[in-house]
């Protein structure tokens, strides 16, 4: 079992940046693929990037492609997601998320989760 604590969140004005880190302990990280979700008030949460295990294959959401960088430090225990040129669409609570099978963009494929932290982008 992982436990997952995300920091780096804030307000931050259209087209500024933010780098979200993913803290893991409990086990080692490079046991699991790693992944960002988002949840917009009112909205479902949504797949935004994941990274296999080793970090060799990343996948991005279509609209934040180019914009946001997933990486991991397997040996700190540690995922970070760098975001550039953010949009107002991209206010949310962003979450990080762990599973030791498979990359995938469902949120019922990730079996541990992290509390969230909020990233509001102001116009």
């Amino acid at each position: 079992q992982v436990q997952l604590v995300e920091s780096g969140g804030g307000l931050v004005q259209a087209g500024g940046s933010l780098r979200l880190s993913c803290s893991a302990s409990g086990r080692t990280l490079s046991s699991y693929v790693m992944a960002w979700f988002r949840q917009a008030p009112g909205k479902e949460r949504e797949f935004v990037s994941a990274i296999s295990w080793s970090g060799s294959s990343s996948t991005y959401k279509g609209s934040v492609k180019g914009r946001f960088t997933i990486s991991r430090d397997n040996a700190n225990n540690t995922v970070a997601l760098e975001m550039n040129s953010l949009k107002p669409e991209d206010t949310a609570v962003y979450y990080c998320a762990a599973d030791p099978k498979s990359m995938s963009t469902m949120t019922t494929a990730y079996a541990y989760w992290g509390q969230g932290t909020q990233v509001t982008v102001s116009s």
